[in-house]
């Protein structure tokens, strides 16, 4: 649809309908690149919120974060809660105008499921899908799975006749080096259209005047530009060369809201962000200690997280901004009563490397993106700095997340020592965080541990995971969590470091919902004249 109307100064009546025609376009900048459209390639919330809008699930969430009914429009679960039912919304069509019916869910179910998805978590392998109609199918279980759909809404539906007729049947990896179809060109049912796609450099989403319902937003058009440079972003906003950025450095926050023409929205994240290590390896891949692991000792991991100066981060780098977590989940979503972080004290990390066989320290590569996280690039620097003071030497690869997490993420094992990475657990419960990041990994026929790169591992953890995930009674349930994290913390599977803020920079021309999971999702935005 064109919005080019030429406007008569003299019609005042047109000339208001003009104003609004050219609103109708947003710009949008974030500190990363879009890289794939393919929707299983990087479990990601940014990238995952850019495909919300060319793409959508059998459900949704709210601005409240509570799940809607999407391309289901209603479920039913059996008594015995093994088997689910979802009646498909009719009249539904992919943005090449084909019907979305039952084949579409059951091929985007062994689709993301294959090698080379990264969101094979969001389905339980032994999840069978039986189409009963065209529009309803059910999901037959071998165990109850009272959160089975809390992950749906961004388990994206594509189209089986599209991928078959594009080559795009397997999922495209995130190392992958030649893009595949899927990874340049999307077919969703989702309000935005992909009218063009040059990735790092700009993606533009036009309105799909065909969409099933009605937006709450008015924007027809969406650009997107990735700018990395902070400063440029800042300006870009100020300028009003854009009308979205995310994220607004934390050292900006004041200078954006005192400039009159736009303003943050601030909140806090649901996120943790937290540094990882190999515990799998019998030698790291990036270290000078040969023909052993350090991080299989539970005193050189201790040693590391008492090195961490967690307050100094907070309000040095954070800006005040950010809140020291002692567990793997932010309070909002499990009570970290109960729990402590481990105190800093650099001396007491020596003496734990010296017992450990490393009085002089070791040498050590660490992965980091730039572009992914508030100052993730300068947390990193910050903790290499601090290591340094306990003999230990960093060799910091900070990157860009597209490369970041093609490496990390490479398949036939991942390939990192040391890193960090954020999480907000998609179902917004622990289960998540207890199956996802500290499940054991590499377990046949099982998708437990997906994004546990390090492969902490520990079997009662598991165990007590699985029993979690069928409990009801919300008592012994969180018992239950209480007793795994409690696990998880004592032979220190991470080193969590904080929750960070929400900073979005918004033109006060715009009206946009901020969620707490950081999703920029412009279908809510409405902008004026």
């Amino acid at each position: 649809m064109s919005f080019k109307t030429h406007c008569l100064a003299a019609v005042a009546a047109l000339a208001l309908m003009c104003g609004a025609a050219q609103a109708q376009t947003l710009r949008y900048a974030n500190q990363g690149e879009l890289k794939s459209l393919d929707p299983y390639t990087v479990n990601e919330t940014t990238t995952n919120a850019h495909l919300g809008h060319p793409y959508e699930g059998l459900t949704a969430r709210g601005k409240d974060l509570k799940i809607e009914p999407a391309l289901a429009e209603k479920w039913e679960v059996s008594d015995d809660g093994l088997k689910w039912r979802f009646f498909l919304r009719k009249g539904v069509k992919f943005h090449d105008g084909s019907d979305f019916t039952a084949d579409d869910v059951l091929f985007s179910a062994e689709r993301v499921r294959a090698t080379g998805s990264n969101f094979t978590t969001r389905i339980p392998t032994s999840a069978k899908f039986v189409k009963v109609d065209d529009h309803t199918i059910d999901v037959v279980l071998t165990a109850p799975n009272p959160i089975l759909n809390a992950q749906w809404d961004t388990w994206y539906i594509m189209s089986k006749k599209w991928a078959e007729a594009n080559n795009a049947v397997a999922p495209t990896p995130a190392a992958a080096t030649t893009p595949s179809h899927a990874s340049l060109n999307a077919n969703g049912t989702g309000p935005y259209k992909i009218e063009s796609h040059q990735p790092g450099v700009k993606t533009v989403f036009k309105f799909n005047e065909n969409y099933w319902k009605k937006i709450e937003g008015n924007i027809k058009e969406i650009v997107f530009t990735p700018i990395s440079s902070d400063a440029t972003r800042v300006a870009a906003l100020l300028s009003g060369e854009v009308d979205v950025i995310e994220p607004v450095p934390i050292q900006d926050i004041q200078r954006v809201n005192a400039a009159g023409n736009a303003q943050v929205l601030t909140g806090p994240e649901l996120r943790t962000i937290f540094l990882g290590f190999d515990q799998t390896r019998d030698e790291l891949l990036e270290s000078s200690v040969k023909g052993k692991n350090p991080f299989k000792d539970v005193k050189v991991r201790q040693a590391f997280y008492q090195a961490i100066d967690i307050e100094t981060i907070k309000s040095r780098v954070m800006r005040g901004l950010s809140t020291p977590s002692p567990l793997m989940i932010a309070p909002e979503l499990f009570s970290t009563a109960g729990f402590t972080r481990a105190k800093f004290d650099a001396e007491a990390s020596k003496k734990l490397l010296a017992e450990a066989g490393y009085p002089n320290g070791f040498e050590l590569g660490m992965d980091c993106p730039n572009d992914r996280y508030v100052n993730d690039g300068q947390i990193c620097q910050a903790v290499v700095g601090m290591l340094a003071r306990i003999g230990v030497k960093v060799s910091l690869n900070a990157q860009p997340k597209a490369q970041y997490f093609a490496k990390v993420l490479k398949p036939g094992g991942y390939k990192t020592s040391f890193y960090l990475l954020g999480w907000t657990p998609g179902t917004f419960d622990s289960h998540n965080v207890l199956y996802d990041i500290l499940g054991c990994r590499d377990v046949a026929g099982s998708s437990r541990g997906e994004s546990n790169l390090g492969n902490y591992c520990n079997k009662k953890v598991d165990e007590l995971t699985d029993k979690i995930l069928v409990e009801s009674d919300t008592a012994k349930r969180n018992a239950m969590i209480g007793e795994a994290y409690k696990m998880t913390v004592d032979e220190v599977s991470y080193i969590p470091l904080h929750q960070q803020a929400l900073a979005w920079g918004v033109s006060k021309k715009v009206k946009l919902a901020q969620r707490a999971d950081n999703s920029v999702l412009l279908y809510y935005a409405t902008k004026e004249q």
